[in-house]
């Protein structure tokens, strides 16, 4: 089993910057890739970045060059920065796991005020 708790959402204006944390615990030797997907009112769940145990890193077209992921193994963390943030990246953000099986965090609010 693994456990993902989520952090660092919140309120913020257009154009400015968020960092979302994913810390893991559990059988973690056992995660290959993590990721943060996003879901908005009314529409589905979105790949946003994933980031592999070799850190290859994959992003949504529509985050390219504004956002960031990365990992700290020692901390069991992953992280994702964002800047120049939109209206449009309003949403809750679920950080992702995949071992054998898939695991998602509980998700953290992001909201983005014009």
């Amino acid at each position: 089993q693994v456990q993902l708790v989520e952090s660092g959402g919140g309120l913020v204006q257009a154009g400015g910057s968020l960092r979302l944390s994913c810390a893991a615990s559990g059988t973690i030797f056992s995660i290959n890739t993590m990721g943060w997907y996003r879901q908005a009112p009314g529409k589905q769940r979105d790949l946003v970045a994933t980031i592999t145990s070799g850190e290859r890193t994959n992003y949504a077209d529509s985050v390219k060059g504004r956002f960031t992921i990365s990992r700290d193994n020692a901390k069991n963390t992953v992280y994702l920065q964002m800047n120049s943030l939109k209206p449009e990246d309003t949403a809750v953000y679920y950080c992702n796991a995949q071992a054998i099986y898939t695991y998602w965090g509980q998700g953290t609010q992001v909201t983005v005020s014009a």
